[in-house]
């Protein structure tokens, strides 16, 4: 561990270190008190330790981050799964997972399971599960919890995830450890607030105290996303992110990052981490230095060159030695934001000429889950306006809507543009080379962007569609609810265009049946999983 990490722990002790001290002495006079004052010796005696526990209780430090010591850019980052040989994949299949708390974390499990039931026939000819061919899931809020959990679990998330998590009141015993009084003191502490107390809750329930190296290396990369309060910029839990800020991704708990990606402002506290930035002789890759440098970059690269620039300025600690993470849906509520950035990189490299992981790929698959509850109300029948608390929740949630949808549609957008511009370069191909000005035409991607909308909206079941709808943002759902999320998503892929049209060309089948609800009795008695090794 660092020494300034060491000095700040001892320091965080000495300011915490009197009041146990004075509370030791104070249950020391109590047994020291003459004979005729022992009547009140036992309310005195029972008061004194209660102090004590409050007092050691308030000595809570929030967890301190490691840092690097220096940044190795010899280790490089892909998509990648270790076990495919440069070039295998031709494909890329990444799943975005909305905020919405319980309601988002059902969701998204209810496509896990739907993928692990499909079968998907490789150009190749291999027949594989088609969950075994995600390569990226990225993920906000409530969404996080699923993508965590099968991150570090894999195909163990499917014998208990229920029990353990999803039909659990994880919101009632939130609740219950903020309103107990040997909390308090904790809570009162410097830097350690709610949140940190939901990420012990997290680690009890789900996690068991794994940080992102316990991650399974073959499984596909997990992006989860949290919000920068004080500059509102989307900070992604990955190592490119991180490096930036010479911080180790790798001894991060994961349930510090589920709860950092949805902590929902007011309602629980901020997630506080160390930013090092500057102390590890940290160094631009080559495509992000070209990026940056080019005083007219192509178009495309406009987003991209924008979050780079957010990012650059945590590279001074001097700045900002300190970033406070609340939800990630402040920042991107579906989770492809991310997706969005990667994919319009690409093009721009493409277009400079410059050497990408992805040139070899020809299809990528996108799923959109989203678990957006569009709550009915009957607003317009009425004269006068809603209550200042509807207000306060359609002013937060109309600008986060509206930005989750602008992401989709552009992602649509890119693969509109990019077929347009194949179809340009066909024609004008023998006259175009050689000029600068057409080479974003001459060297369009040759890749097709599948974007499959599993939400509540693709469903023709009105009725349950207004079930859906009604359902709480919140971390406690009635068992039904859970599993009827769960069959949504099933039935929002299963019916997508992009699956049907996989299934009608003999490359998509489903081997697996609708998975059966577990039983009250086995929901409470759902044996803990085994530990992280």
């Amino acid at each position: 561990m660092h020494a300034e990490i060491k000095v700040r722990q001892a320091l965080y002790r000495e300011l915490h270190s009197e009041c146990p001290r004075l509370l030791v002495d104070a249950v020391s006079l109590t047994l020291e008190e003459p004979l005729a004052h022992r009547p009140a010796l036992g309310s005195l005696f029972v008061l004194a330790t209660l102090l004590t526990a409050f007092a050691l209780a308030g000595c809570a430090t929030r967890p301190v981050n490691h840092r690097i010591e220096r940044f190795d850019a010899a280790t490089t980052y892909t998509f990648q799964r270790p076990s495919d040989g440069p070039g295998d994949r031709r494909h890329l299949v990444l799943l975005a997972f909305s905020g919405g708390g319980m309601r988002a974390a059902a969701f998204s499990y209810g496509v896990l399971e739907t993928l692990r039931d499909m079968e998907i026939t490789t150009p190749g000819g291999r027949k594989v599960r088609a969950l075994d061919e995600v390569d990226v899931i990225t993920a906000v809020s409530g969404g996080s919890f699923t993508a965590l959990a099968y991150g570090l679990y894999g195909d163990q998330l499917f014998e208990g995830y229920e029990g353990k998590f999803l039909k659990r009141d994880v919101q009632g015993a939130l609740i219950a450890r903020v309103l107990n009084p040997l909390n308090w003191g904790a809570l009162a502490s410097t830097g350690w607030g709610r949140s940190e107390l939901a990420a012990d809750l997290y680690d009890e329930v789900l996690f068991n105290g794994a940080t992102y190296a316990d991650l399974k290396p073959d499984g596909p990369q997990i992006f989860v996303s949290a919000t920068d309060l004080s500059e509102g910029t989307r900070i992604d839990f990955n190592k490119p992110t991180f490096d930036v800020m010479c911080t180790e991704l790798s001894g991060f708990r994961l349930a510090r990052a589920a709860a950092a990606s949805s902590a929902v402002p007011v309602i629980l506290s901020a997630i506080t981490i160390d930013n090092y930035g500057g102390g590890c002789d940290y160094r631009l890759p080559a495509w992000a230095k070209a990026l940056l440098d080019i005083p007219d970059p192509p178009r495309p690269a406009v987003r991209s060159i924008k979050h780079l620039q957010e990012l650059q300025a945590y590279a001074d600690r001097s700045r900002r030695p300190y970033l406070h993470l609340v939800d990630g849906g402040i920042s991107d509520n579906i989770g492809a934001r991310g997706v969005l950035d990667v994919l319009l990189t690409f093009a721009s490299l493409h277009a400079l000429g410059m050497p990408t992981p992805f040139d070899r790929l020809r299809e990528v698959f996108v799923f959109v889950v989203n678990a957006r509850a569009t709550q009915p109300n009957d607003w317009s029948l009425h004269e006068e306006p809603p209550g200042i608390l509807d207000l306060l929740i359609k002013a937060a949630s109309a600008p986060i809507e509206r930005y989750s949808y602008d992401t989709v549609e552009t992602l649509k957008d890119a693969q509109a543009a990019w077929e347009v511009l194949r179809v340009v370069r066909t024609g004008m191909k023998p006259i175009g080379e050689g000029d600068p000005k057409l080479d974003l035409i001459l060297r369009a991607p040759d890749i097709n962007i599948h974007v499959i909308d599993v939400s509540f909206d693709v469903l023709k079941d009105a009725a349950e569609r207004e079930y859906l709808n009604r359902l709480p943002t919140s971390l406690v759902l009635p068992g039904e609810a859970v599993d009827r999320l769960r069959a949504a998503a099933r039935t929002a892929i299963l019916e997508s265009p992009a699956i049907q049209e996989l299934v009608r060309q003999d490359i998509a089948r489903m081997v697996g049946s609708a998975p059966v609800a577990a039983s009250s009795a086995q929901t409470e008695g759902a044996p803990p999983w085994a530990p992280v090794e």
